[in-house]
């Protein structure tokens, strides 16, 4: 039987997105054949929205208020590890091909809904069907036909792009498919392929010339641009070049001169860094002021925003983190502790003279990370005095013992995360309200937000100039153009008043410097998880970077100063860390009909 019926209900959106949006409310009951549909105007407008559908929700929506990917990554670690929770399984180890939480569990505070694999599949279909059709389509005019066509292009490259971050090589399909089809010659292709398909649908929707560079109304948040376009198409040949990815050929340069091309595009037509805070008596004065705003607020659609970093935000309001309360312990009006720093982020940031404070290439000296292998170079770092002279992005990124906050009713609290102080470090894993790690997550909160005054709900930001320039710094070093990597990693640095970086860096140097500058500029925006995973190579595993983890002890001396001690947070090692972490596993019954069809191997290695 072929396809030839859609249902109503794939008509529907999450929200209106297109100027045809009633049609959503009003459908009529029942089903519609294709022609139909396409014959339509308004229908035609709601089949595009449509393809707007499952754009996943990141920041603090997966389960309860926590951030999966962020929890699963070196940078933090929960304190809902308790049993019968899903990082409890994850960090047991008894994620399975059949149920893995990240996979199958997000968008909707613990609500089970169908996975990534199967929601993305959909999103792809739909935005296929609506190009095969948009040509002979009936619509309110040209200009509306050229625009929804690029835009579906564009979304069907970035539910491709969500395939490739977590599943590695997918199938590329071209046309619908129908139920009696052949399907013994369907098979996984290699991400660079995948990639250069994803190119091909950000060109063509780059050359219409009806596609916007920038949405300047509200009600027109979220779709697709031009230079959401080029921010796909540059990050997939970014990933495709990565050792996880590239089945032993050599694609950086490729990757290097598309993503050059990316920032000077984006960077002429209108995009920029955002630099210079606004509001300073929410977020201060500091160095990384700015930066802190940037992530805590939306970006305004006009066509001259005041935020010119942003690409593409979400809708609707998805960070939502009061309720961590910036703490959750011993404070009222809060909920739970959630995902915390790890000593391991901590320690990824410098002082403020530029040097790291532990040695790149081995940052510890023993498997459990109990032992810091300090930068010999480095004369600023104090381990009596560990949080003075620091990267100013850490004072955004982690809440630290002796950080002030403003709490309920303008009250101000001092953090206390020494033995015995009101946020102290609690090992317990049945204690879901203290740190594990003696720190407490605050990037993505608003300054004087608390339990009374939820503040910052802001719409997470997908993509920001910030990361096009550093995946540019990464392919160019990569590449062997050193020069250019270290302009543009500086152009980063500049921003929090951290001085470049030293000239002469050898080309494993600068590599090691561009990772951990990656770190502490994405901290909490859910690049380290993949990040971490195309680094490697098939072959590898996460052991040293996703097994053991530390944080900070503190003991309050009888003359006032204070004692610092690394422990690790539990005495088992955190799974995730092995070869078949590198890769989700495919949904078990997919991968097994797969199978059967093709006769080939589709399971991700070790699942």
């Amino acid at each position: 039987m072929k396809l030839k019926n859609i249902i109503l209900s794939l008509l529907l959106s999450s929200g209106a997105l297109c100027s045809c949006s009633d049609v959503l409310d009003v459908a009529p009951d029942g089903t519609l054949t294709l022609e139909e549909v396409f014959a339509d105007p308004d229908k035609v407008g709601a089949f595009l929205n449509s393809c707007y559908s499952n754009i996943p929700k990141k920041g603090f929506n997966y389960w309860f208020f926590e951030s999966l990917p962020v929890a699963c990554s070196d940078d933090g670690w929960s304190s809902d590890d308790s049993a019968g929770v899903p990082l409890q399984y994850l960090y047991d180890g008894q994620a399975s091909a059949s149920s893995h939480p990240i996979r199958d569990m997000h968008d909707g505070h613990g609500a089970f809904l169908s996975g990534y694999w199967a929601r993305y599949w959909k999103q792809i279909r739909l935005c296929t069907q609506f190009l095969e059709h948009i040509d002979k389509a009936a619509v309110p005019g040209e200009t509306e036909r050229a625009r929804w066509k690029a835009e579906a292009h564009v979304m069907r490259a970035y539910f491709y792009s969500e395939l490739i971050k977590w599943f590695g090589k997918v199938p590329i399909e071209r046309k619908i498919m129908s139920y009696d089809q052949d399907y013994s010659d369907l098979k996984r292709e290699s991400v660079y392929k995948v990639a250069k398909f994803i190119a091909e649908d950000c060109d063509a929707a780059i050359n219409i010339p009806e596609l916007p560079w920038r949405i300047t109304t509200e009600s027109e948040g979220q779709r697709a641009t031009k230079a959401l376009a080029w921010c796909l198409k540059s990050k997939m040949l970014l990933y495709a070049a990565s050792p996880l990815h590239t089945e032993g050929a050599n694609h950086w340069e490729e990757a290097y001169q598309e993503n050059k091309k990316a920032v000077e595009e984006l960077k002429k037509n209108g995009y920029e860094l955002f630099t210079t805070c606004t509001n300073k008596n929410t977020f201060g004065t500091h160095p990384a002021a700015a930066l802190h705003q940037l992530v805590c607020q939306n970006a305004e659609y006009t066509s001259s925003p005041m935020d010119k970093e942003t690409i593409w935000q979400q809708r609707d309001g998805s960070v939502f983190v009061w309720h961590i309360s910036y703490i959750g312990s011993n404070m009222s009006n809060a909920y739970k502790c959630g995902t915390c720093p790890t000593q391991e982020l901590v320690d990824a940031f410098g002082t403020s003279d530029g040097q790291p404070v532990l040695n790149l290439e081995q940052p510890y000296l023993d498997e459990k990370h109990l032992q810091p292998n300090y930068n010999t170079a480095n004369r600023l770092y104090d381990p009596n005095n560990p949080y003075k002279n620091r990267d100013p992005r850490l004072y955004i990124t982690a809440l630290m013992n002796g950080d002030t906050i403003v709490w309920d009713n303008g009250q101000v609290w001092k953090i206390e995360t020494y033995v015995s102080g009101r946020h102290h470090i609690d090992l317990n894993p049945s204690e879901r309200n203290f740190s594990r790690t003696g720190y407490y997550h605050r990037k993505m909160v608003t300054p004087k937000a608390s339990g009374t005054n939820p503040i910052n709900c802001s719409n997470w930001k997908h993509f920001r100039l910030a990361e096009i320039i550093m995946n540019y710094a990464e392919a160019a070093a990569e590449a062997g153009h050193l020069t250019e990597a270290k302009a543009a990693v500086d152009e980063i640095r500049a921003r929090v008043s951290m001085p470049p970086l030293p000239e002469g860096l050898t080309q494993d140097e600068m590599r090691l410097r561009i990772h951990n500058e990656r770190r502490v500029e994405f901290a909490w925006e859910e690049h380290r998880y993949f990040d971490l995973r195309r680094w490697q190579k098939p072959d590898g595993n996460l052991n040293s970077t996703c097994k053991w983890f530390t944080g900070m002890q503190i003991t309050k001396n009888m003359d006032g100063t204070f004692g610092y001690k690394r422990v690790n947070v539990r005495q088992s090692p955190r799974f995730g860390y092995e070869n078949k972490d590198l890769l989700m596993p495919l949904p078990l019954s997919e991968a097994s009909r797969m199978e059967v069809l093709t006769g080939d191997k589709w399971q991700n290695p070790g699942w």
